[in-house]
């Protein structure tokens, strides 16, 4: 099972950008904060950067609705990948592609509403969500 669920904020605003065959697509980055307490009895706080990617209708939705520093829910599969930068340098890269997300903050453009759910498509929708709920039945566990 590949599954990743983030809380965080936004670190910039989501930039929605389209493939050749005319696939919307919205990346943007969100901050994970942690507190802990050391051996020693002294506080930490630790942040950690989460690229995410949304295809399709929640690439829509991420790039109307979602600000920096909004609060938002990720779940998603985790993807890594390699690219060369120009200067002919390999660089990994780990990011989410998003299935689920839930706006738990205000945003601009969402009116009264304190947050604002998209689940992703069900079996037969966009998407690579999984095997259709009648197929999990027949799981041996």
């Amino acid at each position: 099972m590949n599954k990743i669920i983030v809380i965080g904020n936004l670190g910039r605003d989501p930039e929605m950008r389209y493939t050749p065959n005319g696939q919307s697509v919205t990346s943007f980055s969100i901050a994970s904060n942690r507190k802990y307490t050391t051996a020693a009895g002294e506080q930490r706080e630790e942040t950690e950067w989460f690229n995410v990617s949304a295809w399709g209708r929640h690439a829509e939705l991420c790039n109307q609705y979602l600000t920096k520093g909004q609060q938002v829910y990720v779940e998603g599969r985790l993807h890594s990948r390699t690219y060369e930068t120009r200067d002919g340098q390999t660089r990994f890269v780990n990011e989410i592609n998003l299935t689920d997300v839930q706006f738990l903050s205000r945003g601009p453009d969402m009116g009264g509403e304190a947050s604002g759910y998209a689940p992703g498509p069900g079996p037969g929708g966009m998407g690579d969500e999984g095997p259709p709920m009648e197929e999990v039945d027949d799981l041996p566990f």
